[in-house]
């Protein structure tokens, strides 16, 4: 981005999210460059969907490529390529794109198409409704109540303005931004896969360890178990209930608005942290008198419910804490298990314990306790669960020191891609010349072509 000058000569500009603008450029009402596309009858065409991350896409790509949009389509808005729908409930969210598809949305998407007399590159309109300046600015003209009954419908959304260079600016800006934000996602896409690389080195990691010991010479014989097929010779198999003399749900709560008993449900801890956010409050009560009062390294296991249900997390925190009816609690008076291991074995993979799941009282899917204490575990000597899990510490720390590394990359390429867009599309920063140099090469094409999304007046 240093290479970028500003340009020239610019001129001075009355509004509130920019002061001035560069000699040519105009500051526009909406009204003078979109109207609304409210055609209907597109019910062969396939259903497209817009997303804050990838701008449009197909429905049936994007969600699990199944096309999850209504059977009645009789009220979706057809789509052409180059056309601008946004959600009008999220469209402050960046839930907005220029379309490179023929298609159809919902009735609650808002669908731009520009006016016949103007010459714009809707890609640029793209790149600028999708800046966080932008989005702030459609915030402000969305009404609700709350963020989340937030709407901007064009009513509102033509009274808003946009900054508007001229064609060749707009198709260099186009060229210049479509180049780096390539490079850049690529960039973001090679870390985040670093990442998932490295998850799955953690997994496998944990698993060999917590399954095979931390010696490579230990004889392995087989268990008869589908989740622990081998394991070390000098070791047992033990069901909880052996090794655990405390395996019982949490407290049910009266629930006051604050100041009481903070009390760990499932969704305090089922994303691997402690979510003070989602904490709620007992009445303040004799801490004694609960039974799903929580001590430091009691193992916690989601309970109830899909998506969640035996998710563990090892609690280590001092101070007074309960959890509720849908956690179960594991201790053991006697300290005949190391409670990081256990919490390693069950947070190895959740879905561990899918065959001791039963049926709730209302028919909620849940974990039984007496299943859950009937449970075979790998039981190596207590030492040797203190020198795995010393072991697991340790390469989860390597692994978390470089994924910690490659998340900063990725917001900083994020942030930089954010800024490199709002001053460009604002005018603070002009794009290369060549830019224009390697448009002009194709300029018929794409002032003639709508398919790219560029609108040429021949008046």
């Amino acid at each position: 981005m240093s290479k970028l000058q500003p340009y020239t000569k610019y001129q001075p500009v009355q509004y509130d999210y920019v002061s001035q603008l560069p000699e040519g450029w105009q500051l526009l009402p909406n009204i003078a460059i979109f109207k609304e596309r409210k055609e209907k009858g597109g019910l062969e065409m396939e259903s497209l969907s817009v997303s804050a991350i990838k701008g449009i896409v197909k429905a049936a790509d994007y969600e699990d490529r199944k096309d999850r949009t209504s059977d009645d389509k009789s009220e979706y808005l057809v789509v052409h390529k180059g056309d601008i729908p946004y959600n009008t409930m999220l469209m402050w969210a960046g839930a907005v794109g220029r379309s490179d598809y023929e298609g159809i949305v919902s009735p609650a998407y808002t669908v731009l198409q520009p006016k016949s007399k103007v010459e714009i590159n809707t890609k640029y309109f793209h790149y600028m409704f999708r800046s966080q300046f932008y989005k702030d600015y459609s915030k402000r003209f969305s009404y609700g109540i709350v963020d989340s009954r937030l709407r901007l419908y064009y009513t509102y959304f033509k009274r808003m303005y946009s900054i508007v260079p001229p064609l060749e600016t707009q198709n260099a800006i186009v060229a210049y931004l479509d180049r780096k934000t390539q490079k850049i996602q690529e960039f973001i896409a090679k870390k985040e896969r670093l990442i998932e690389l490295l998850e799955d080195r953690r997994k496998i990691e944990t698993q060999k360890l917590i399954t095979q010991g931390n010696k490579e010479d230990f004889e392995l014989i087989p268990t008869g178990i589908k989740w622990f097929e081998k394991i070390p010779k000098h070791w047992e198999l033990k069901k909880l209930k052996h090794f655990a003399d405390h395996v019982q749900r949490g407290s049910s709560p009266d629930y006051v608005n604050d100041n009481g008993i903070p009390v760990v449900s499932q969704a305090v801890f089922s994303a691997g942290f402690i979510d003070e956010t989602k904490f709620k409050f007992q009445k303040n009560q004799k801490i004694e008198s609960f039974k799903g009062r929580l001590f430091c390294n009691d193992v916690l296991v989601a309970s109830t419910g899909g998506g969640v249900l035996g998710k563990s997390f090892l609690f280590e925190t001092d101070g007074d804490y309960i959890a509720d009816g849908h956690v179960t609690l594991i201790r053991d008076s006697k300290k005949r298990f190391v409670p990081a291991f256990l919490n390693y074995i069950l947070s190895i993979n959740f879905k561990l314990i899918e065959s001791y799941l039963g049926q709730g009282s209302t028919n909620q899917t849940e974990l039984q306790r007496e299943w859950f204490r009937n449970m075979l575990f790998p039981y190596p000597p207590i030492e040797e669960q203190k020198e795995i899990v010393n072991a697991i510490k340790k390469i989860n720390n390597e692994i978390d020191r470089i994924i910690s590394k490659a998340q900063t990359e990725i917001e900083k390429a994020k942030e930089y891609q954010e800024s490199l867009i709002t001053q460009i599309v604002t005018g603070q920063l002009k794009v290369p010349e060549k830019a224009n140099a390697n448009l002009e090469q194709n300029l018929e094409l794409r002032m003639v072509a709508a398919s790219n999304g560029v609108y040429h007046s021949k008046h």
